[in-house]
């Protein structure tokens, strides 16, 4: 535990008598040009300069220390913190035995800085035990320091150490209120940041493979400020699902916790900063939110089955809202087919997409002759306003597809084709990527063809297109 900065110059100068007190500042300064790196304070070059010098601090009495006190090295430290992200449990086997290891991570932040703490085995569990979420306050003891990857310390926390919940008026570490920021306040990258704002694109969630072939799932949305002047667009990667809410719904006001602004690419937007996240990352809805209720919507597609065992539609509500609708193979019925109108309650209401999973929901066919039928779902191109939203369209194809490939922003070469097509309202650009680009270069200029499911998106020049998704249907028009 780091100790009284005064009482260990007193101690080294006493034990060194030969020494001056600018001697030893002078020490200090070196030992922190040669190898503190940005991370080493005046404690910290101290306790290296008294090991250079023989000399411990044993003796000295201990005291509490701030996250900007501590360093690589030090150990039996303890701290007075406050949740900002807690991180999914991990569980692997050591390289040279079976044994069985668990970490987790959580970072914290006081009134100065953010830390990293990594939890080993039996600690790892203890956010679990004591429901630890973005907020509380605690106090963390007998930890270790080491290095991370990227040269900042990590408290290591594992036998011998603890976390618990800490009740005190006096600390003056702020709440997360204290420390959001919004939209208008995003002037450079930063990390471990909490930041409000009104979401200004239906969130989606997209499943993408890893390099290893594993399926994992990326929430992608616009955060906006309140006059809608400044758009950020949004990517949490990895997301973990339970730190969502079940219902999230376009224009809701939301906070996000545990973020980082990054600089964004003007190849794959409008060049401003970004907001992304990952697996620890938590969004909130700060609107009023509604309950789950049941549902009605029309089927406007043939399903079709992903490799989760879910089989995928398009559908529309009475209000002539347009869904996609995700149901567990064992809750589908055989009946469902085009036209059929199913009613149930929504696992999860997320942007324009409804799930339903076999563990809470149920999904029946009713008669729905109040539901609007495919004909009664097209939208003009001039009546298209909402990004992320999905649309369906009918138009004419104006220009001959163009196909090519290009890199991601992961750098993954993969195709994309894109075509202008219009009704008499407008044009617009048609995109498909990856699958979805042959369904777009095989278009012929003149066709007629009735889109279902595409989604409005922001291009690259900053005006909108449609975007068909992974279950987009294009069906030519006689």
């Amino acid at each position: 535990m780091p100790m009284d900065f005064k009482k260990m110059l007193e101690h080294v100068l006493e034990k060194k008598p030969e020494m001056s007190l600018e001697d030893l500042k002078e020490l200090i300064e070196e030992k922190k040009r040669k190898i503190g790196a940005g991370y080493l304070t005046d404690q910290g070059a101290l306790f290296l300069v008294a090991a250079d010098l023989g000399i411990s601090f044993e003796t000295i009495p201990k005291t509490e220390s701030g996250i900007k006190d501590l360093y690589v090295g030090a150990r039996d430290i303890s701290v007075t913190a406050r949740v900002l992200s807690v991180y999914p449990l991990r569980t692997y086997a050591k390289k040279d035995s079976t044994e069985q290891v668990e970490n987790r991570t959580v970072t914290v932040y006081d009134q100065d800085r953010s830390i990293r703490l990594k939890l080993w085995n039996e600690i790892a569990h203890i956010p679990d035990k004591i429901q630890l979420k973005p907020g509380d306050l605690i106090r963390i003891t007998g930890g270790y320091i080491k290095s991370g990857l990227d040269g900042k310390p990590i408290i290591n926390l594992g036998e011998g150490s603890n976390i618990e919940q800490y009740d005190s008026k006096e600390v003056s570490i702020p709440q997360l209120e204290s420390i959001s920021m919004n939209v208008d306040q995003v002037v450079a990258e930063q990390d471990n940041i909490v930041i409000i704002g009104i979401l200004k694109s239906s969130p989606r969630i997209i499943e993408f493979s890893d390099p290893r072939g594993v399926v994992k799932k990326s929430l992608q949305a616009t955060l906006s400020n309140d006059d809608s002047s400044r758009n950020l667009r949004v990517a949490i990667w990895n997301v973990n699902e339970e730190n969502i809410p079940r219902i999230l719904k376009h224009n809701s006001q939301v906070r996000i916790i545990g973020a980082r602004i990054k600089q964004g690419n003007v190849q794959y937007g409008n060049g401003d900063f970004e907001i992304h996240g990952d697996e620890g990352t938590v969004l909130e809805s700060t609107s009023a939110q509604e309950d789950n209720k049941v549902t009605t919507v029309r089927i406007l597609s043939t399903g079709r089955a992903d490799n989760l065992g879910r089989i995928n539609y398009f559908s529309i509500d009475k209000n002539k809202n347009l869904y996609s609708v995700t149901i567990d193979e064992k809750l589908n019925s055989p009946s469902i087919s085009i036209d059929s109108v199913i009613e149930g309650v929504p696992s999860r209401i997320f942007g324009n997409s409804l799930i339903f999973s076999q563990d809470d929901s149920e999904i029946k066919i009713v008669e729905g002759n109040s539901v609007p039928k495919l004909e009664e779902s097209i939208t003009k191109i001039r009546d298209m306003d909402t990004i992320g939203e999905i649309y369906v369209l009918e138009a004419i194809i104006l220009q001959q597809p163009n196909s090519a490939e290009v890199n991601t922003r992961t750098g993954d070469l993969v195709s994309v084709a894109d075509t202008l097509i219009g009704d008499d309202t407008g044009e617009i650009r048609l995109v498909g990527w990856r699958d979805n680009s042959s369904n777009v270069a095989n278009l012929k200029v003149g066709e007629r063809v009735r889109v279902v499911g595409a989604a409005l998106s922001a291009g690259r020049d900053g005006r909108s297109e449609m975007t068909l998704r992974k279950d987009s249907v294009i069906n030519k028009i006689s």
